[in-house]
């Protein structure tokens, strides 16, 4: 069984910062890439950031400059320095997977269940 766990949501006024961790634990053989994913109320989810197995980022522009993805390979782990937060950023935050259980098989994509972020204005 293979689960993917986050923490470091919570309420934080406009223009302050918060850290997200994301681990994943059990039967894992790698983890290619590892990102973190947003839904705000009445909106799609979308891609805040990810990262490949290399170190490899990605971002989205609304965060760019303000949001920091890092990865810790040996702990399964990835984390998000968010930094200037917006109430725009007010969101449950997913931490997204793609995981290989056994060498040579099809990686999948693990969901954990969200933190939330609200920022005040």
């Amino acid at each position: 069984q293979v689960q993917v766990v986050e923490s470091g949501g919570g309420l934080v006024q406009a223009g302050g910062s918060l850290r997200l961790s994301c681990t994943a634990t059990g039967n894992i053989f790698s983890i290619y890439v590892m990102g973190w994913y947003r839904q705000a109320p009445g909106k799609q989810r979308e891609l805040v950031a990810d990262i490949m197995y290399g170190g490899s980022t990605n971002y989205a522009d609304s965060v760019k400059g303000r949001f920091t993805i890092s990865r810790d390979n040996a702990k399964n782990a990835i984390y998000l320095q968010m930094n200037n937060l917006e109430p725009e950023d007010t969101a449950v935050y997913y931490c997204n997977a793609d995981i290989k259980t056994v060498r040579g098989a099809d990686g999948m994509h693990y969901w954990g269940k969200g933190t939330l972020v609200t920022v005040s204005s």
